[in-house]
């Protein structure tokens, strides 16, 4: 299921301190209208909650980070989802100890500071729905 894509705009700038960051992600594609698209990111959060996908029961478990870390990693996509712009994100990230945790970005991850690069593109709108095989939202063709 490979499209081809165009870049349109790229957006390169920082959010903002104490806000959560998958909201702050998903605002800004709403604020932009874009519908398709690449993040990537850098910085340092607050705390942090972060999930993985037990493919045996089909449901995220979640993990409750309530200390300083490092960004060392964030990546994601951005596509449509209940006819709305739908950030999907993984994040790593690394303790004062250089200790490395990591998973699906969620909901309660607080901003201490974060660089952000989203790239755009156009020709081709993704939406997710619900797929049987592995119970997740991904994208249709």
């Amino acid at each position: 299921m490979l499209k081809n894509i165009k870049p349109s705009k790229t957006f390169i700038g920082k959010l903002s301190h104490g806000m959560d960051l998958l909201e702050e992600l998903t605002a800004l594609c709403i604020k932009e209208n874009i519908t398709l698209g690449r993040i990537e990111g850098i910085g340092a959060v607050q705390k942090a909650r972060v999930g993985y996908y037990n493919q045996a029961e089909r449901e995220y478990q979640f993990i409750e980070f309530n200390s300083h870390l490092e960004i060392t990693n964030l990546e994601g996509n951005v596509s449509i989802k209940d006819n709305k712009p739908f950030v999907h994100a993984h994040v790593t990230l690394a303790d004062e100890k250089g200790n490395a945790f990591g998973g699906h970005l969620a909901q309660g991850t607080v901003i201490f500071a974060c660089e952000i690069i989203l790239h755009a593109f156009e020709g081709l709108e993704l939406t997710r729905s619900y797929d049987d095989v592995t119970g997740l939202p991904l994208w249709q063709d």
